[in-house]
């Protein structure tokens, strides 16, 4: 196995968003508003750095697109995960802004309608990422 360090960097910022988010999530779940706020804040950063250092990479790599090898059902079940996962992550984006935006402003009636469904999807985009992340540099 060959060491990717932008996408080992990017695939171990999804992990720990997605620890933090079960952590949040657990911690409003259990009457821990305080412990929440801490996990989600520690969740969107981790989320932020992601995304900087993404396209980041991106830039560097000047166009050159890391082609997934994999053959057969595997290859399904990659762009199955890819094309769920490229335009979840790109659509959560706002609205995470907003989730932070109702929580600043303590309107937290509005902040859960839009957690209520932004949350498993932002999981779901973070641990899809190590996924990718997997398939194309480990397996």
């Amino acid at each position: 196995m060959t060491f990717h360090p932008f996408p080992t960097w990017n695939a171990s910022l999804n992990a720990m968003a997605a620890v933090f988010l079960i952590a949040g999530w657990w911690a409003i779940k259990n009457g821990n508003s305080a412990r929440h706020q801490r996990m989600m804040v520690s969740a969107l950063i981790c989320s932020t750095v992601f995304l900087v250092s993404y396209v980041t990479y991106h830039i560097l790599k000047q166009g050159v697109v890391t082609k997934y090898q994999g053959e057969g059902i595997w290859r399904v079940i990659y762009f199955t995960i890819l094309g769920t996962h490229t335009p979840l992550a790109a659509i959560i984006v706002p609205f995470c802004i907003a989730a932070v935006y109702f929580a600043i402003q303590k309107d937290f009636r509005k902040h859960t309608l839009i957690t209520r469904w932004l949350m498993p999807v932002w999981l779901y985009v973070s641990i899809t990422g190590v996924l990718i992340y997997l398939m194309l540099y480990v397996f």
